[in-house]
C-alpha cells in the first residue's frame, strides 16, 4: 500500500494592489467597445437580447484571467518542489537537483539583475509574472513572481534557475534545506 507523501504549501506574496481594479477596468473597456463600437440589431429569430450576449461574451476574457490569477502555488510534495501558476505553467523538480548551497533570498529591488526582462513563454498581468523569462543578467529562469520584492532564487544543478516569491521566502528555503 502506498503511503501518502507529505505536502507543505507556501503561500505566494500578495498581488499588486492594482491587479483587481485592472481586471475590472479591462472588462469595462471591453463593454464600452462592444456597446459603443457598432450597431446592434436584435434578430427576431433570437429570443436572447443582444445586450445579454455582449455582457457574457465580454466577461469571458476577464473571467479567464481571474482563473489564471487564482491558480498559483509553491509546495513541497515529499522530495519534490512544485511551482505552478496560471493554469498552464508548472515545474516539478526533485529537491536533490537543486543547488541549495547557492540558493538564497534576495530583494529584487536591490538585485535588479534577477528581475525578468523578457518573457519567453508565460503569462504576465500587473502584480504577477509566470513562466520562462530572460532575466536582466541574460540568464533564463522559470519565474512565479508577485508584486513583493523579496524572492527565492533556486539554482538547479543543470544550470537552470527558478525564481519564486512566496509570502515567507526564508520559510521555503529552510524547508528545502530540511527536506
Amino acid at each position: 500500500m502506498k503511503s501518502v507523501a507529505s505536502r507543505r504549501d507556501f503561500p505566494l506574496g500578495p498581488l499588486a494592489p492594482w491587479t483587481w481594479p485592472a481586471l475590472l477596468g479591462l472588462w469595462v473597456v471591453l463593454l464600452l467597445v462592444a456597446f459603443l463600437g457598432g450597431t446592434h440589431v436584435q434578430s427576431p429569430a433570437n429570443p436572447v437580447p443582444w445586450w445579454v450576449v455582449v455582457l457574457f461574451a465580454t466577461a469571458l476574457l476577464p473571467a479567464g484571467l481571474l482563473s489564471m490569477l487564482a491558480h498559483r502555488q509553491v509546495s513541497i510534495e515529499g522530495d519534490t518542489l512544485l511551482v505552478a501558476g496560471a493554469l498552464l505553467f508548472a515545474r516539478k523538480v526533485p529537491i536533490r537537483e537543486l543547488a541549495l548551497d547557492k540558493a538564497r533570498v534576495l530583494d529584487l529591488d536591490e538585485h535588479t539583475e534577477y528581475k525578468p526582462m523578457l518573457r519567453l513563454f508565460g503569462f504576465s498581468f500587473p502584480g504577477l509574472t509566470v513562466g520562462t523569462c530572460i532575466l536582466r543578467n541574460r540568464s533564463r529562469a522559470f519565474c512565479l513572481l508577485t508584486a513583493q520584492p523579496r524572492a527565492v532564487l533556486l539554482p538547479q544543478r543543470n544550470g537552470k534557475l527558478i525564481l519564486v516569491s512566496p509570502e515567507k521566502p526564508q520559510a521555503l528555503l529552510d524547508a528545502l534545506h530540511a527536506a
